[in-house]
């Protein structure tokens, strides 16, 4: 397959996340390193968003985020797990094709939890920053 259309990467995104269940929370976590090592060539631009993913993932399970919706987090593991997966659309062990359509399926849930995702990261500075002054 030489193309793949947003149609495809919108009909893949909502395979991937119209099932996610709060056990699959753990299911992605375990999946952490093997998906990082995927964020090179087409992924590279998305390692960043990757990383904030998990991070956030972490933080709603563990209770210290809950201030977003459920669909933003259940967007967020079905687009992992759809990088995750190494026979999807076109199956990552194409080179550079193989990895076309994880990228799609990442920016098209980047484009739909943009705003929860801006949200989570001026609190995790927040955070940040009230640590620094606690512990300074």
């Amino acid at each position: 397959m030489a193309e793949f259309t947003n149609e495809q990467a919108e009909e893949e995104f909502d395979k991937y996340t119209k099932n996610v269940t709060e056990d699959d929370i753990s299911g992605v976590l375990e999946k952490e390193k093997e998906i990082l090592k995927k964020a090179h060539g087409p992924l590279e631009k998305f390692a960043h968003n990757i990383k904030l993913f998990f991070s956030i993932i972490k933080d709603y399970a563990n209770g210290k985020y809950r201030e977003i919706p459920w669909t933003t987090i259940a967007a967020i593991i079905g687009a992992l797990l759809y990088v995750f997966s190494p026979i999807d659309l076109i199956p990552d062990f194409i080179p550079v094709l193989g990895l076309m359509d994880d990228a799609a399926v990442l920016a098209l849930c980047l484009k739909g939890i943009g705003q929860d995702l801006k949200k989570y990261e001026q609190w995790k500075n927040q955070r940040a920053v009230e640590y620094k002054i606690v512990n300074d």
